[in-house]
């Protein structure tokens, strides 16, 4: 495995539709300069709900007309979930041609970082055959959905460290109607959503073997303009 280097963006609460732009520009630019650096971008949304592209709407339990939040439908995989502030979320751009060009592959190192980022906190993150994501004694604390173009990726995963849960009751979470939607605060009250985050990003700098180096606010805006 190639040893990368990559960028760091972790600017805090964004607004959906905001990170949702720059994802397709870093992607856009990779797509035409495959040897751009990585990024990882690290944040929070306001309450908003997105749907996979080929989600289901019967699995919101809410008039489409007038929804509680925020409503998107995004080219990721996967049915519907929910983001709200205390939800810690992951968006990976990476080339998986300096990496392993395998779909599989990628989702399970994924799910490793989130597995070892709970092991860190004494919790045993476990897989469930047939599905993606984690799970905390039966409790799904991580959800994963993403998507790739030309081997490069966007959208990612969400863990679940702090947030306000209740936006999920309107939903069947990706579309897994008989598993509980659960949260780190659950299992360890005084955790830190701070905290967790640099945790992630250590993790994924180990897992995936890459070099993250933080940017600011004005660099992200010029790497998202090359």
């Amino acid at each position: 495995m190639t040893s990368r280097c990559g960028w760091l963006y972790e600017p805090g609460l964004v607004p959906y539709g905001v990170a949702w732009q720059w994802q397709r520009s870093l992607v856009s630019a990779r797509r035409q300069q495959p040897t751009l650096n990585d990024v990882l971008m690290l944040l929070q949304h306001p309450p908003v709900y997105t749907l996979g592209q080929g989600g289901r709407l019967e699995h919101l339990k809410f008039d489409t007309a007038n929804p509680p939040h925020p409503v998107h439908r995004i080219e990721r995989g996967g049915e519907v979930t929910f983001h709200a502030p205390g939800q810690l979320v992951g968006y990976p751009i990476l080339n998986l041609r300096y990496y392993q060009p395998d779909l599989h592959w990628y989702l399970r190192q994924l799910e490793e970082v989130l597995i070892q980022v709970l092991a860190l906190h004494g919790l045993k993150g476990e897989r469930i055959a047939g599905l993606t994501g984690i799970w905390v004694e039966g409790c799904k604390v991580a959800a994963i959905g993403i998507k790739v173009s030309r081997w490069i990726t966007m959208h990612g995963f969400s863990l679940n460290v702090c947030p306000d849960l209740t936006g999920f009751q309107s939903i069947v979470p990706c579309g897994i109607a008989d598993k509980p939607v659960g949260s780190l605060a659950q299992f360890i009250p005084q955790i830190s959503l701070d905290r967790v985050q640099q945790q992630v990003a250590i993790v994924f700098e180990q897992v995936f073997q890459v070099r993250l180096v933080s940017v600011s606010p004005e660099e992200m805006q010029n790497i998202i303009r090359d």
